[in-house]
């Protein structure tokens, strides 16, 4: 979810899920080690509870960056070991980390060895190339069984195979083939790991029914395109009287909008986190358009949300 789960997003997601574990966008152990660190871990209370997902591959780096995650208040570091974008496969880190398990271990146990928190890994079912005939389980149960060895007991994993060569991040969000149940296989060879299935999952229906198979479910596009999606979970899964009103949430995220923008942040960076509120409802699409150009047309204007409301109420 790099460019979309910034501090901004999560703010309007915590309006619409009041406990669902947020997650940061990738940031480089080099990043944190070399830039300024307030600008790229800093967040809003609000936020919490949010984890910290770093990329990286060296553990003395990832170690001194997931300490910095410590100290300014996450309740979890992620070692991302699925991104499979030239970046980071240029950068040995990422999905390319599949290959060296044992560089994945070193890297969680010189977390550990510094920070009180849980570390955990995202990964995907495997890799191509690299996968050298394995089945799609048996690479995955050799990674995971690898990595758990040095302390890590919860597994984010994407159900699809990351293709290195030839396919872009997008093409790699949907072509390999889902593989649920391969995830179900190795939590099967593995009870007393925690294993939590992302990709493809768009509905409370279908999430219900992984659960009967795994630990819990990660959800990014979808709940960034239909951010509603969150509130629907929270009322199915732990408040059954949780409903939350569109235009009520629009006026805090409206707020929060504001204040930023009298702190220097840009209003677009804001706004086009919002836009999939009313996703499939009357008026979303003149809605979004009056956003979208208003944006454009008035790019000082931090009340536009409070205007568009004039539309969807």
């Amino acid at each position: 979810m790099m460019d979309y789960t910034d501090r901004h997003c999560r703010y309007l997601m915590r309006l619409l899920s009041p406990s669902a574990l947020l997650y940061t966008e990738m940031v480089t152990d080099k990043a944190l080690l070399h830039g300024d660190p307030s600008r790229l871990l800093g967040f809003d209370p609000a936020e919490q509870p949010v984890a910290l997902q770093l990329g990286g591959s060296n553990p003395q780096e990832l170690a001194l960056a997931a300490k910095l995650g410590e100290q300014f208040g996450y309740r979890e570091i992620n070692l991302n070991c699925g991104c499979p974008s030239d970046r980071v496969k240029s950068g040995r880190f990422g999905a390319s980390l599949m290959a060296e398990p044992e560089r994945v271990a070193e890297c969680v146990s010189a977390m550990r060895a510094v920070v009180s928190l849980p570390v955990t890994v995202k990964c995907r079912i495997g890799i191509e190339p690299g996968m050298q005939d394995q089945e799609d389980a048996d690479f995955l149960l050799h990674f995971i069984h690898t990595v758990a060895q040095a302390g890590c007991v919860v597994f984010i994993v994407h159900a699809r195979r990351a293709v290195l060569n030839g396919l872009s991040p997008k093409e790699n969000r949907e072509i390999p083939p889902l593989r649920y149940d391969v995830v179900q296989q190795v939590r099967r060879a593995l009870p007393a790991l925690t294993f939590i299935l992302n990709g493809g999952i768009r509905t409370v229906a279908e999430v219900d029914q992984h659960l009967l198979n795994v630990d819990g479910v990660m959800i990014g596009r979808e709940a960034y395109q239909n951010p509603y999606l969150l509130a629907d979970l929270h009322r199915a899964q732990v408040d059954a009287q949780w409903l939350p009103d569109r235009a009520d949430v629009l006026r805090s995220y409206s707020e929060y909008v504001i204040r930023q923008h009298q702190s220097g942040e840009r209003l677009n960076v804001m706004i086009r986190h919002v836009l999939g509120l009313y996703h499939g409802l009357p008026r979303a699409r003149t809605w979004r358009r009056f956003l979208s150009e208003g944006v454009v047309r008035s790019p000082d204007s931090p009340n536009l949300l409070r205007e568009s409301l004039r539309i969807v109420s």
